[in-house]
């Protein structure tokens, strides 16, 4: 048998999704939305503005959109964010305007935000949202995860472990949940579900047209 080496690679058009990822502080959720970014040159990170001071090493425009209080509240009146939460005394949000057209453009957009932002994407845009939950494997690890960074005092380390155990009760609200015991599998986890759902049926909005050709004949 003599195979076929005329078939053409048929690309289908489709709309970009969002892409969730949440955990408590230290459980994992940055380190692997990072590697993540790293393989993919299909999705792109949503820079979220933010009130929190930069920290050494961040970039404005590339880790956070730097803005003060006043400029923040301007941009949730003008409905300019997608999402907006308080998470430790400061304002995070998410704009809108570059997540719908690179959607548009099919191609796809990671969110590194918490539950309550979750909750306003699922009510602004459902269809578009696959969310994934990260869980550390114990509580202990969390707390060696958390001071392994040095980033924050002990009394920051000891507000966000008492704030990751109502996180946690949030699991059930995402469609995904990875436990981040090796992060080289979570990272690989997060790929198989993003591969997934880039093929599911309602996404592929040049399906339609593409059936009829076949039928035709074409």
């Amino acid at each position: 048998m003599v195979a076929n080496t005329d078939i053409k690679k048929i690309e289908l058009t489709r709309r970009g999704l969002m892409l969730v990822l949440s955990s408590p502080s230290g459980a994992g959720k940055t380190s692997i939305s990072r590697e993540v970014l790293a393989r993919d040159e299909k999705i792109s990170l949503s820079i979220s503005a933010t009130t929190r001071p930069r920290r050494p090493g961040e970039v404005n425009g590339e880790d956070y959109i730097f803005v003060d209080k006043t400029s923040f509240d301007l941009m949730v009146n003008r409905r300019e964010l997608l999402e907006h939460a308080k998470v430790f005394d400061h304002y995070y949000g998410s704009p809108r305007a570059p997540v719908e057209l690179s959607l548009k453009n099919g191609h796809d957009v990671l969110f590194d935000i918490d539950w309550q932002g979750t909750q306003q994407l699922a009510e602004a845009a459902r269809g578009d949202l696959v969310s994934i939950f990260i869980l550390p494997p114990s509580t202990a690890e969390l707390d060696r995860r958390l001071h392994k960074r040095a980033q924050d005092s002990e009394l920051v380390i000891t507000e966000r472990m008492a704030r990751a155990a109502n996180e946690m009760t949030h699991w059930s609200e995402y469609d995904y949940v990875i436990v981040n015991s090796s992060f080289e599998e979570s990272v690989k986890q997060v790929q198989y579900i993003l591969n997934a759902e880039r093929l599911k049926r309602p996404r592929l909005v040049g399906l339609s047209d593409f059936v009829i050709r076949l039928r035709q004949g074409h």
